[in-house]
């Protein structure tokens, strides 16, 4: 049984530095790449989640020839095996350590 991975958008496929409403960054460099090794393992279903508007997503994903690489496209996070987003925290199982954790944290484009 293939794995679920949900994919943020923003911060973690394109270059993300700020939100604009009818416009989404280029692809970050890799991504693509990245996306491909993915799918070729045949291990993982790809589902992109943003809370963007889908018909700009869809479009985003046509104009940079990666729509194949994703089974849908939702704003609902889902139980998933894995989630990958630029504004996450792993959960150690130590609170003191994670409040911690939440004190410094910074998205990696911010850095």
């Amino acid at each position: 049984m293939k794995k679920t991975l949900m994919i943020d958008l923003d911060g973690v496929l394109n270059n993300y530095t700020k939100y604009e409403e009818n416009f989404i960054p280029k692809i970050k460099e890799g991504a693509k790449e990245f996306l491909e090794k993915l799918h070729k393992s045949n291990k993982y279903e790809l589902v992109l989640f943003t809370t963007r508007n889908y018909e700009l997503s869809q479009k985003w994903l046509q104009e940079n020839k990666i729509e194949q690489y994703f089974k849908e496209i939702t704003n609902i996070k889902k139980p998933t095996s894995i989630y990958i987003d630029d504004r996450a925290l792993k959960f150690n199982g130590n609170f003191n350590q994670t409040l911690d954790e939440i004190e410094k944290f910074t998205v990696h484009w911010k850095k």
